[in-house]
């Protein structure tokens, strides 16, 4: 199925819920929030901007059916506007996705378990795999980082070849 990043609504959803630079996990999840039937997805981004690494984040995912019949998924990123300096070309990388019903109660239990600890990101059940300074999360994260590692080497790769090694 076919992903399209909703640029104008990913702003409109930023603006409504004031969001905060560099605070993507808390975005899409006050996104989440006041977006009927949205998906929350964590996992990777990765930009068009040197130095290419891969940036963990988080946006939502809305199935919407069209008037000739198709179905597509529409990303709808809260933090579109802070990674968007000087390119509108965003890849993303999901790890993991929760719906609305999963994801509330998540953050409750984290909440009533771990009151002192932001309940934001999600890496799912323990135990939890390290992966250096990376990032915490199971194997679906690490799949989702390497994809992520291999974009960013194929844009360095391509841009190493455009001009002309230097």
């Amino acid at each position: 199925m076919n992903k399209i990043l909703d640029e104008e609504l990913s702003l409109q959803v930023s603006m409504s819920i004031k969001s905060k630079v560099e605070k993507p996990f808390e975005n899409a999840y006050k996104a989440a929030l006041c977006t009927e039937e949205a998906i929350y997805v964590q996992g990777f981004v990765v930009i068009c901007q040197k130095p290419y690494h891969p940036i963990e984040s988080a946006w939502l995912e809305l199935t919407v059916d069209s008037s000739m019949g198709e179905t597509s998924i529409h990303i709808i990123d809260p933090n579109f506007k802070y990674l968007t300096k000087k390119t509108k070309i965003i890849w993303y990388f999901p790890a993991q996705s929760l719906n609305m019903k999963k994801m509330k109660a998540i953050i409750e239990e984290s909440k009533e378990d771990y009151p002192e600890d932001n309940p934001l990101p999600i890496y799912g059940k323990s135990p939890y795999e390290y992966y250096g300074d990376v990032m915490l999360g199971g194997k679906e994260y690490l799949v989702a980082y390497e994809k992520a590692i291999a974009k960013c080497q194929e844009l360095s790769h391509l841009d190493t070849n455009y001009n002309g090694g230097q």
